[in-house]
């Protein structure tokens, strides 16, 4: 079965925010909102210090808490792929998956229902990359299915050291972030 992720090579993202624009457009995401970000994490003490940036977005774990304490189960874990949906006719606006989610990568559609990242499924589902991965003009992001060795993600984190955000919080995310 497939489990698709995300890698992002953090030493070619330069935080253009192309991303997160082919994200507004490609997905309708209202003005004030977004699904994706960019954040920038600075490491070490002067002189010795290091700038991650990185474009964040819901991780579809594995284990994703938003899905578990969902009250109507519009919060899902869909079939292919392991993506993590909302159905928004579903959803009551109740704000527990937003409370849940230790990335902080839900809000609340001005139409009352949760809304976050969905790697662009409908994309997905035509064969397509997201549409923040076809933009990236450093093509510091890549897609794919991690159970298939020959996929560019696969590949990825094969060949270099990587990390995840947040591993202590148990959800087993499927976002990684090349060294």
């Amino acid at each position: 079965m497939a489990r698709y992720a995300m890698v992002i090579d953090t030493v070619k993202c330069v935080g253009c925010m192309d991303c997160v624009a082919a994200c507004k457009t490609e997905n309708q995401v209202p003005e004030g909102f977004d699904r994706d970000w960019i954040a920038y994490e600075t490491r070490g003490k002067y002189p010795a210090l290091a700038m991650e940036i990185r474009s964040e977005r819901c991780n579809h774990c594995v284990n994703p808490p938003c899905v578990h304490c969902c009250p109507s189960g519009a919060s899902h874990v869909h079939v292919r792929g392991g993506i993590v949906l909302v159905r928004p006719e579903q959803c009551v606006g109740c704000k527990a998956c937003i409370a849940a989610c230790p990335y902080d990568a839900r809000f609340i559609h001005p139409k009352g229902y949760a809304d976050k990242c969905t790697f662009c499924v409908h994309r997905v589902e035509k064969g397509m990359d997201p549409a923040c991965v076809s933009v990236c003009p450093t093509h510091c992001m890549a897609f794919g299915d991690l159970e298939d060795p020959n996929t560019a993600v696969s590949r990825l984190l094969r060949s270099r050291r990587g990390h995840a955000l947040l591993l202590a919080a148990g959800t087993n995310p499927q976002i990684w972030y090349l060294d």
